[in-house]
C-alpha cells in the first residue's frame, strides 16, 4: 500500500482489504456485465409500469395527471415504482458500514437523514428549476431519437451519469485507501455528497414514469410544485432500500457478524458496489448510449436487452 493510501485508510479508521486490484477487477467486471445483460424496458415497464398500474390504476403512466394534488401522489408512487433501477446500488455502498455496527433504529436514521439531505437538495433545486423554465430543457422533448445524431436530451444523460458514474468509481476505489478520500475526515459529508449523486440520477434520467412526472412539473410553471414533486419522487425512489436497511441493521446479526469477521470486509463491500455502480453508470450512459444511436460501432448486449 502506497504511504497516501495507508494515511487515508487510517484517517477513515477503515482497513483495506487484501487483493485488493483483484476486488477492483472483479467489480469493474460485474459493472461491464450489468451493462450486457440489463434491460431497460422490463425494469421501466414490466416492473415501474406493474407497480405504478397497480397502485394508482390502469393506464396510470399514460394519462394526464390530474392537478398538484395528483401530482405528488404521481410523483412518490412512481419514484417507488422506480426502486429497482441499477443505480440503487449505490445506496448499499454508503451504508454497508451502518448495517456491520447495528443499533437502534433511532441512532441509525440519523445517517440516512444525512443522505437524504443530499438528495433532497438536489431534487427540490433541479424540481424548481423544471417549475420555472422546464418547457425550454432537453428533458422534455417528445422527439424520436435518429441514428447517427446525439439529441440534446441524449447529451444531458451522458454529461450527468458519466460525471456521476465517475464519481462514483473514485469514491469506491478511495474505501479501500487506491486514491486519495476528500471525506475522509468527514463522514457526514460523505453521505451528503452520495446523497447529491443519487439526487442527480432525476437531471438525466429518461425513466417514462418520471418523464411524464417532468412535463407536468413543467407545463404548470410553479417552481414550489416541481421542487415538492422531485423531492416525493427522489425519496419514494430509495424508502425500500431504507426500510430494508433498517430492518437488517436493527436484526441482521448474521450479516453483521459476516462483516465484522474479517477486517477489511466493510470497506471491500463499500467499495464494490461503488465501483459496480459507477463503471455501470458510465459504460450504460456514454458508451451503450453512443452504440444504440450508431455513434460508435458496437456494444455487447444481450438478445433481451
Amino acid at each position: 500500500m502506497s504511504e497516501t493510501a495507508r494515511v487515508e485508510v487510517q484517517q477513515t479508521g477503515a482497513q483495506a482489504p487484501r487483493r485488493r486490484w483483484l476486488l477492483v477487477t472483479m467489480s469493474c467486471l460485474a459493472g461491464f456485465l450489468l451493462t450486457v445483460v440489463w434491460s431497460a424496458s422490463f425494469v421501466d415497464t414490466t416492473i415501474g409500469g406493474t407497480v405504478t398500474d397497480t397502485l394508482l390504476g390502469e393506464g396510470a403512466g399514460e394519462r394526464p395527471i390530474a392537478g398538484a394534488v395528483g401530482g405528488v401522489v404521481f410523483a412518490f408512487v412512481s419514484g417507488l415504482a422506480g426502486t429497482f433501477t441499477a443505480c440503487n446500488i449505490a445506496v448499499f455502498g454508503a451504508v454497508a458500514p451502518l448495517v456491520s455496527e447495528g443499533g437502534q433504529a433511532r441512532r441509525l436514521l440519523t445517517p440516512l437523514g444525512w443522505l437524504a439531505l443530499g438528495m433532497v437538495a438536489v431534487s427540490a433545486l433541479y424540481g424548481a428549476l423544471v417549475g420555472a423554465v422546464g418547457v425550454a430543457m432537453p428533458q422534455f422533448s417528445t422527439a424520436q431519437n435518429v441514428a447517427g445524431v446525439l439529441s440534446a436530451r441524449s447529451v444531458q444523460s451522458m454529461v450527468v451519469f458519466g460525471v456521476i458514474g465517475l464519481a462514483m468509481l473514485y469514491l469506491g476505489l478511495a474505501a479501500i485507501g487506491l486514491v486519495p478520500d476528500p471525506f475522509a475526515r468527514a463522514p457526514r459529508a460523505r453521505l451528503v455528497f452520495l446523497g447529491a449523486l443519487i439526487g442527480g440520477f432525476l437531471i438525466g434520467r429518461p425513466f417514462p414514469l418520471f418523464r411524464h412526472l417532468f412535463r407536468h412539473a413543467a407545463e404548470s410553471g410553479n417552481p414550489l410544485y416541481g421542487a415538492a414533486a422531485f423531492t416525493l419522487q427522489s425519496l419514494g425512489n430509495v424508502v425500500l432500500m431504507a426500510v430494508l436497511f433498517l430492518l437488517v441493521a436493527r436484526f441482521g446479526g448474521g450479516l453483521r457478524r459476516w462483516l465484522q469477521a474479517r477486517p477489511g470486509r466493510v470497506a471491500a463491500v463499500t467499495a464494490a458496489t461503488l465501483i459496480v455502480a459507477g463503471v455501470f453508470t458510465f459504460l450504460y450512459w456514454d458508451l451503450r448510449l453512443l452504440a444504440r444511436r450508431e455513434i460508435i460501432p458496437w456494444y455487447p448486449v444481450a438478445p433481451w436487452s
